[in-house]
């Protein structure tokens, strides 16, 4: 069996374990990490069955410092050649900015942004040897809308992640390395109950509810062509230009958009 993987962060559930079984579709090895090692391990053991690919389970929690070093020696000392690195773990803080301790704020910021550049940053220097990688970030609509008065740093640090992602594209697409920048919508997971917008999502008419799976596909589609963005689905590729060219609709989205898709893993 070949020794290339993809390793794949908030792998238990929504997104993330929506990419993990299309790239084992794809004949992918897996490394998939998320917080909860007992949950993984059944997911691995599904997975295996379903498709005879090799899994590595790396139980990790990517608010803690250390964890991308973790899961980097992880790979290293089971000699894992990483050729695909899906950085999508995150959540977002159910309470108003002034009502959240800074330490919550930090842990947050910490998943959705400092983790994947530090992933980015531990993986990278393999792929560039071998001249070939890929790179996807899991984003946000919430990265095109203004400021928002709830989970007031998601948006934020969503536009800094696409911007980040832009970055890697122009040092080193041209050494074989790309980053996709996926920016879904409303999409159906465990997150909106998770991060305290649930009743919000349920006021969501339901043609603006996206599928996990379609999110996976077509940001894996992207991906494996090198784009540098993916909006999946029509309905939100219009909603993103309108946001862009139709001052007068981004206060209007704003705060329906905020918040994302994410479930903590």
């Amino acid at each position: 069996m070949k020794n290339n993987y993809a390793l794949v962060t908030g792998a238990s559930s929504g997104i993330g374990l929506e990419i993990a079984r299309s790239l084992a579709k794809r004949n992918y090895n897996l490394v998939l990490v998320a917080r909860r090692e007992e949950q993984l391990n059944a997911i691995a053991t599904e997975i295996k069955n379903d498709f005879h690919i090799d899994i590595e389970v790396c139980p990790a929690d990517l608010a803690n410092p250390q964890a991308p070093d973790d899961i980097y020696n992880f790979c290293s000392s089971k000699n894992l050649n990483i050729e695909i690195l899906i950085n999508n773990a995150g959540y977002a803080l159910p309470h108003q900015f002034h009502k959240t301790p800074m330490q919550d704020e930090e842990d947050c910021l910490r998943v959705l942004g400092i983790s994947v550049i530090a992933l980015t940053k531990v993986f990278l220097p393999n792929m560039l040897e071998q001249s070939s990688g890929k790179i996807m970030i899991v984003s946000s609509v919430a990265s095109f809308a203004p400021p928002s008065t709830i989970q007031v740093l998601y948006g934020p640090v969503k536009t800094f992640m696409n911007r980040f992602s832009d970055g890697i594209n122009i040092n080193y697409k041209h050494r074989g390395v790309t980053s996709t920048s996926v920016c879904p919508g409303y999409t159906v997971t465990g997150f909106h109950t998770a991060s305290g917008t649930q009743k919000q999502m349920d006021n969501v008419p339901s043609f603006m509810k996206l599928d996990a799976k379609v999110v996976a596909e077509e940001g894996l589609d992207a991906m494996f062509k090198g784009k540098r963005l993916s909006i999946p689905s029509i309905r939100y590729k219009v909603i993103v230009f309108l946001m862009k060219y139709a001052s007068s609709l981004l206060n209007l989205f704003s705060n329906q958009l905020s918040g994302g898709r994410y479930k903590k893993n």
